[in-house]
């Protein structure tokens, strides 16, 4: 059985046409789905109005206990409940959750090595809980995930592509998971400042050269590292492109660019 699960973010969150058209598109896949989002953008505007600075590396950013506050707040109370309404309107029951959640995305605390995260949670597919999850599916219910999960009674921030990535490789042993990645661009762009340079598929060796020169920005890092994270551990396909093209990338086509496993 086919089973999508799909990251949103970027602007999309921002724009109230572009939104309601895809939770159109997402509410209307006849098949299990899953939503993981982002909302650095709404939690960097709101955090502003707070005296609260947002830091990033490498498009990750750095949680301290304010900024923790933070984003429980915004990604787990503002956004989540938003697209939850929005997509109960929508005739998708939706249950909006976090890592801690049914225990579903139990986390570890990010050690400090080169550069302290703060509150920064990684995640492992192994560690899911699996069949509480798919007690949810079977039972009609659409899971939307905030970018949250927990560790020792404490949340943490984790990476959305992350979440969704390790949730895609988690139930693949038991479907046919496709996950893609929506944001407003067509997919990855050879040219950030082209927005038609899309590179329609992209091998590991692709990459890995692009890389070199300096090919991609830096908010695109996180999607590419889990996108091939998630082929080598299984997931059949994996796609990044416009979530205005959802419509098309669940219905047996492709728009974007597809991460492949060759290379």
């Amino acid at each position: 059985m086919k089973c999508f699960i799909i990251k949103i973010g970027g602007n999309v969150l921002d724009h109230p046409a572009a939104l309601e058209a895809f939770l159109k598109a997402f509410a209307a896949i006849d098949a299990p789905r899953i939503l993981v989002h982002g909302g650095g953008k709404i939690a960097s505007k709101i955090g502003e109005a707070l005296g609260i600075e947002s830091k990033y590396v490498d498009g990750r950013r750095i949680t301290d206990a304010p900024t923790l506050d933070l984003v429980t707040m915004v990604y787990g109370g503002l956004i989540n409940k938003q697209l939850v309404a929005k997509l109960q309107a929508a005739g998708c029951n939706a249950v909006g959750l976090t890592g801690a959640d049914g225990n579903v995305l139990p986390a570890h605390k990010r050690p400090v090595k080169t550069i302290d995260y703060g509150f920064v949670g990684d995640v492992q597919a192994e560690t899911v809980n699996v069949t509480w999850l798919q007690q949810l599916l079977e039972g009609g219910a659409t899971p939307v995930f905030a970018p949250l999960t927990h560790e020792d009674g404490v949340l943490l921030n984790t990476n959305a592509d992350t979440i969704a990535s390790v949730l895609a490789v988690a139930l693949s042993a038991f479907f046919d998971v496709r996950l893609i990645f929506c944001f407003e661009k067509k997919g990855v762009l050879l040219d950030v400042n082209d927005p038609e340079s899309v590179i329609r598929r992209l091998s590991r060796s692709a990459y890995e050269k692009l890389l070199q020169d300096g090919a991609f920005a830096d908010g695109i890092l996180p999607k590419l590292e889990n996108a091939f994270a998630a082929i080598r551990a299984g997931v059949q396909e994996v796609l990044i492109g416009d979530a205005a093209d959802l419509i098309k990338n669940t219905g047996g086509e492709t728009e974007g660019t597809l991460i492949t496993n060759g290379g």
